[in-house]
Formats: C-alpha cells, structure tokens, sequence
C-alpha cells in the first residue's frame, strides 16, 4: 500500500545550524504516527517543511505517492494537509463556526456569505469524526480541550486527510487528554492519518502506532509501537534514563517569604480574574498552582509581579509591604520571575545572550546600574550562567532566537536564579522543552529550594506540580478552591478538581 508521507534525505540548514540531516520519515495511511527528539532535534523544522511553511535545501517529499513541493501551507492544505498548532490561533471573540470558516468563507449568488451551508458542513464534519461543539459558542467560553477540538474541526473542514498535531496535551489536564485521545482514535478509524509531536513518553506509547525519534537532526530511529519502553525511547532521545520530578525531603522553614491577604485582581471589563486570595510561601517551599488555563492563576502572577494592579488586598515580600512597588522595585526587592512565554516575555530574540542575560536585572550588578549599562560586567556573568547552567551555545554574542527552546529557558532560569532572589515565580518552567532539558530545569529548581527559596509554581503539567510542590492549590474561577497534599493526590485526582468535576462528585 503506498504511503500517505515519505519524507526521503531532507535536509535544511539554518546559519550555523543544520536543523535537518537527511531526515527519513515514512508514515503508513490511517495511522498515529508520533515524532520524538529534544529540542533542537528537527521535529519543528521538519513538519514545518511537510506544511509547506518552510522549504526544505534538499531532499524530496511525496504525498500518497505522488511528489510534492509546497510553496505554502495553502499548497499542503490543497494536498489535504492540515496542521494543528500549539498554540492555537482562534479568534476569542468569534463563534466557533465563524472561526472554522474564517479564510474559506463559502459564499452564494450575489457575494454573500453562505453561513446556513458552512454550518451544515461544519456539523457534518463534527459527526462524521465524533468531535461534539457548539458551532454558536463564543471562543473566549471554550475550556482548553474544547479550543483545541475547534482546531481540529477547522482543518477536518478544509479537507484534511492528514493531520498534523503539535504539542497537542501540552496545556491539557488528564480527563482532556483521554478525550483527545479517543478523538484520534475515531479520526484513525475514519481513515485520517495522525503525525504529532510530544515530549511526554508515556501519552506517546498510549496513543502511537509507529514512533519517529530525531536526534541532532537524524533519524536515529523508526519502529512500530510494541513493546517499546519510556526507558528506551528516553536513551534514544538523549542517551540517558527518563528524569523524573520527585522531592523527597523538605526544605521549609517558618520564615515567610511571600504572602498575600485578600489580594483581588480586576480583568479589562471590571471581572474579578482573580478574587479574595490568601496565600503564604516560606522559604525553602515550592507551592504549586494547579488550574486549567485561563482560572486566574495568570492574573495572580501579574498581580506577584507587578504588571497588574491589585484592586483589593496587600502583597507583602519578607514583611515588606510590596502592594504598590513597580516591577523594576519588585524585581530589586528580590522577585525573580521565569514567565510563561518565553518568545514575548522573557526574551528579546534578535539581541544577543549577554544582552537577554541583562534583561530585568539591568539596573543591578554586575550589569550596571540606574544610569549605566556595565558590558564587561553582563559579558562575565552570561559566561558564568552558561556553564552553570549549561546553555549551548558556540558564543554569548548569538541572538537568542539562534537556540533550541531548551537552552534557551536554561538561560531565562540561570538569569533569574543568579540574581540571587528570596522568591521564584515560575510560570510553566518546562513548556514546550524536551526531557533533557526539562531534568536540568527541574534539578535548578529543587537546588534553589534547598539553598531557601520560596517558589510559585504555576504548571499545566500535573506530574511536575505533583513530584516539585510542597504544596498544591487549585484556582478555578480566579479562587482558590482546594489545598491538597502531593503524597496523597494523582494526576487524574488533580484534574477533577481543576475541572469541578471533584466538588459534584463529593456533592453527590
């Protein structure tokens, strides 16, 4: 049977990278294909090329048999590719038939918009795949999973036979998983041909028929998914056991840190994003914040930080009163912060590491001043962080944008654990990084702990709030719902509180 994908010999070279190395891929029809590697291994690179975003040096592809040379991802999608993004690319303020048909809206005699016709296809498609929506919900009231099955839908509705899934339970909690999960099932079932790219070994060996892993570029291997293990798949990806988040002893002291009394913070529109939250962090203690995106926990980081203003409550940083302080003042009094986008928060992509290493902590030794910038100064303590923290890099003068997203949040946590801070907020520390990394980042994390600081940390993923969190509090609605032990709750545990489902089953 001939192929839906055969990728043969692709390579493409960046400056002073080669992201591909005659990569090889062959992917069955009507199967879950999954890719795996590190960062920096081509996973990206490569389904960018298949969906024609970028054109490959050389190398030659075929779609069910026949070569293609995609100029665009309109040219993949008219071969009956679609893509699925991590992040998603929807229109919060558009209903969910107007987002699906936005960029192919149907049209009658005359010119006008055929909405009857696009909602008939829509449902059609729906049913057909077994992927339940409201088509005349707003974006903005979807939960996570929902957004994500709107994705899926948008590209089903184009004529998609191919899909391509990146990241897809990057921002999921497990009940959302399993139905994403039982979705691809009945898009296999239908005949769709599955490629997605995870980090997470153990939804890989769940869900995958076949597994790909890239390392440095290559191919190391192809294989059908039996009897393959997370400890093997890891060794292939990066040559060592499969890390794990585990603390084991405890670290906290009775010196509080961090606290905040009644602290309410107000969205655009007047709305509580986050309402009434009592909190305390002592030193040496990670608490962790457990919520489904979009309950708050983003406004009571920017309430922490200061890039939002507290309506209500006091915030206060080793009994300092910090409520009103600017962010420049927060970050001096001894706030580090490793925000949750690294791309548009933490960094600046096109200047160079030694200037990103400066960024924030640029009014302090040994980067300068209020009034001046003391090169020399940032230059010594970027070398220093690069190997502590083991950023790879040929040189500290590269753009930022030039490493993987692995070493690139090394560099974001030796900035910010440098500065020698009394309290870490670290918003999804491990996002979108490979297991390698995310061990690097986890280890510097539970050293600062042990070394007194006070950490808050905001993760989608369960098994890290699980394995790093003294404690563990669930936000849902901007409240804080419910504090929980990490000895005594599991990943799916977790998930129904997060979602609510936990109150109506104590309530029942």
């Amino acid at each position: 049977m001939t192929a839906a994908i055969e990728l043969t010999g692709i390579t493409k070279r960046f400056p002073g990278v080669v992201a591909n190395d005659d990569v090889n891929l062959t992917v069955e029809r009507g199967e879950i294909h999954a890719i795996c590697g590190e960062n920096g291994a081509g996973k990206s690179t490569l389904m960018k090329i298949l969906y024609g975003m970028q054109a490959a040096d050389e190398g030659t592809m075929k779609v069910n048999g026949e070569i293609v040379d995609f100029d665009s991802p309109t040219d993949a999608i008219d071969c009956g590719i679609g893509m699925v993004h991590q992040h998603f690319m929807l229109a919060d303020h558009l209903t969910v038939l107007e987002n699906v048909i936005l960029g192919a809206e149907p049209t009658r005699a005359g010119g006008r918009l055929d909405f009857h016709g696009a909602e008939a296809h829509l449902r059609e498609v729906a049913e057909e795949y077994g992927l339940t929506v409201d088509v005349h919900q707003m974006i903005e009231t979807l939960e996570v999973g929902e957004r994500q099955r709107v994705e899926i839908i948008k590209v089903l509705y184009r004529g998609a036979e191919i899909l391509i899934l990146d990241e897809p339970t990057a921002v999921l909690v497990p009940q959302e998983v399993e139905a994403l999960f039982e979705n691809m099932r009945e898009l296999k079932a239908a005949g769709t041909t599955i490629l997605f790219i995870d980090h997470k070994l153990d939804e890989v060996l769940e869900i995958a028929d076949s597994i790909t892993v890239l390392r440095h570029g290559k191919t190391v291997a192809t294989m059908k998914n039996t009897g393959v293990t997370a400890h093997e798949l890891a060794e292939l990806m990066v040559g060592s056991e499969l890390p794990t988040p585990t603390t084991t002893v405890s670290t906290v002291t009775d010196e509080v840190a961090l606290e905040l009394r009644g602290v309410t913070v107000l969205n655009e529109d007047g709305r509580a994003a986050a309402r009434d939250i009592d909190l305390v962090i002592h030193k040496g203690e990670i608490v962790g914040i457990a919520g489904v995106e979009g309950n708050g926990q983003g406004a009571l980081v920017d309430a922490v930080v200061g890039t939002a203003h507290v309506s209500s409550g006091t915030i206060e940083l080793l009994g300092n009163d910090i409520t009103h302080d600017s962010v420049r003042q927060r970050r001096e009094a001894g706030i580090a912060y490793v925000p949750e986008d690294r791309h548009h928060e933490g960094l600046l992509l096109s200047s160079p590491l030694w200037e990103n290493a400066a960024l924030g902590h640029q009014t302090q030794m040994p980067y300068g001043s209020s009034w001046w910038i003391n090169r020399e100064g940032a230059r010594r303590q970027t070398e220093a962080i690069r190997e502590k923290f083991d950023v790879r890099t040929p040189n500290i003068d590269v753009a930022a944008h030039a490493l993987s997203g692995g070493n690139q949040q090394k560099l974001i946590i030796g900035r910010e654990l440098t500065s020698n801070p009394d309290v870490l907020i670290a918003a999804h520390p491990t996002r979108g990084i490979d297991v390698g990394a995310q061990a690097a980042v986890w280890d510097d994390i539970r050293a600062a702990r042990r070394q007194g600081l006070a950490t808050l940390l905001i993760s989608a993923d369960l098994d890290e709030l699980i394995g790093l969190s003294d404690t563990i509090i669930v936000i849902l609605r901007g409240e804080f719902v419910a504090t929980l032990s990490p000895d005594e709750v599991t990943p799916r545990d977790l998930g129904a509180y997060m979602t609510g489902v936990a109150f109506q089953e104590e309530a029942s």
